[in-house]
């Protein structure tokens, strides 16, 4: 839907009457939306400056997907080890050097850093510029590099792939108290030699659930709080339940239905103030970590100076195109989705219309978007939930198939969770998929070229899956599906065959 509602002005639009422009493209930060649109011009041999102000890679790499996975793996396996004896072995209390953790973390980045770096990017065909971008018109870029000087471009086409930053709530007593977010916990919690004896996550999101999980396997205290009535409220009540059981199994004491109120610090401790029902209630902390959503970088690189519409994050059509026709925005500051596959995803639509749009444009894709709460079991969806598809009145039947009935899944003691999907009334299409379970995130890909490629549940069921595989629980969902929808007349008149061929 075109979220636009102004048109740009004449006398800007007027100055595409430049004769000769510096670039084709230049693509305004190098997270991963950046990263794949300066990628694909250069591909298609477009001359495109690609500027980023701070690190390469932007919060996925840095602060975000890479970290947070690393961390929760350590801790998986400490939780492992405490739980040995499910195995068969003794069970031991892991002991571990945090500082060691947290460098593993920062290995694990700087092991992936060359992939999104500079040089390979460069090698790839980009000019990649370490600077700060501002629009000054719509077909002029200025640039204040890291080297002192200010380098001016003009281009065809600009891409604003700027990203998103941790929201930060206004709380008071938080600046006084202290607190990480997200990004900046990474390198704070380096310098320590030991984890927070007593930390509070703020958030019940999913960001909020992943670190609450990992920091309280790795032996913190751990209080999550969440001012909703259940963690991760984008899924079904029945999933947000799995997951409080998660977390509290962990170690998580879980407090939702509990809003933040003001942070105190009272002889030297640092505590947090809740209110619950209209009771106050103070827990004392030694780190706080802000977990409660992000927002997109608006600020600072001149839409408001252009007039470009923003609304959360910037406004575009269709195609991802701003107010000016050859202005695009991509990646979390383009919203609606914060996803890095989303941006990568949107990074094409953006690149591409703005370097051949005059010749055809692509609408962006939006029906099938996959993701991952990646706490354990992992929680995975993509397409409609049954709390969606009632808001939308879709009409919809579910087929649930159970992990503790798949033999891989009891091989791995890992028997929690569910294949859940929903089908119109009577149909084999798919609406959508919630995958609860070891690996949720991998078997949520069959699905998902299912539904790209609008495949049904007997295109599964007659797929032969490996045995022993996690994955055999998609085909024995499908299979629970045709169990249901049997054709019970036919079956009868095949029955009477049989008694007849008998004699």
């Amino acid at each position: 839907m075109d979220r636009r509602t102004d048109q740009a002005p004449e006398s800007l639009c007027a100055l595409d009457q430049t004769e000769k422009y510096d670039r084709n493209m230049v693509v305004i930060g190098a997270g991963a939306a950046g990263l794949v649109s300066s990628y694909i011009a250069a591909t298609v041999k477009a001359k495109v400056t690609l500027v980023e102000a701070s690190k390469m890679g932007g919060d996925c790499l840095n602060y975000g997907c890479v970290p947070s996975k690393a961390l929760i793996k350590s801790a998986k396996v400490a939780e492992q080890m405490r739980h040995g004896d499910v195995y068969g072995l003794d069970k031991v209390e892991p002991t571990y050097n945090f500082k060691a953790v947290m460098q593993r973390i920062h290995g694990v980045i700087a092991e992936i850093e060359p992939h999104d770096s500079v040089e390979r990017y460069t090698g790839l065909g980009v000019d990649v510029v370490k600077g700060y971008a501002t629009i000054v018109d719509p077909w002029t870029v200025e640039i204040k590099r890291e080297d002192g000087e200010t380098q001016r471009l003009t281009t065809r086409s600009i891409v604003i792939a700027t990203g998103g930053r941790p929201f930060v709530p206004d709380l008071p007593g938080l600046d006084e108290v202290g607190y990480v977010t997200s990004d900046t916990l990474w390198e704070e919690f380096a310098q320590m030699d030991d984890i927070p004896k007593r930390m509070i996550i703020l958030g019940g999101g999913p960001i909020g659930c992943e670190l609450s999980q990992a920091f309280a396997r790795l032996g913190a205290e751990v209080v999550q709080v969440e001012r909703s009535d259940h963690l991760l409220a984008r899924e079904d009540d029945e999933v947000a339940e799995l997951a409080l059981g998660a977390q509290q199994s962990s170690g998580v004491e879980v407090l939702t239905g509990h809003d933040a109120v003001r942070c105190e610090l009272v002889d030297g401790e640092k505590r947090l103030i809740l209110n619950a029902n209209g009771e106050e209630k103070s827990i004392a902390f030694d780190a706080l970590v802000v977990a409660v959503g992000r927002s997109a970088r608006l600020n600072g690189f001149g839409l408001e100076e252009l007039g470009i519409e923003t609304d959360k994050t910037v406004v575009t059509d269709d195609y991802l195109a701003t107010l000016y026709p050859n202005i695009f925005a991509a990646g979390d500051v383009a919203g609606p989705y914060q996803f890095t596959h989303v941006a990568s995803h949107q990074a094409w639509f953006a690149s591409v219309n703005a370097l051949f749009g005059q010749f055809r444009k692509f609408k962006a894709d939006y029906r099938v978007i996959p993701w991952t709460t990646f706490i354990d079991p992992e929680i995975a969806r993509v397409g409609l939930n049954e709390q969606d598809a009632k808001a939308q009145n879709i009409a919809y039947e579910v087929t649930t198939y159970q992990m503790h009935e798949l033999d891989r899944a009891i091989a791995d003691s890992a028997t929690k969770g569910f294949v859940k999907v929903l089908t119109p009334p009577g149909k084999d299409k798919i609406l959508g998929v919630t995958i609860v379970g070891d690996h949720a995130g991998e078997l949520l890909a069959e699905y998902v070229l299912a539904m790209k490629y609008k495949l049904g549940l007997n295109k599964i069921l007659g797929t032969i899956h490996t045995y022993p595989t996690m994955a055999e629980a998609n085909k024995y969902a499908a299979g629970e599906w045709k169990r249901a929808h049997a054709p019970q007349g036919l079956l009868r008149w095949v029955e009477r065959y049989h008694d007849w061929m008998r004699g």
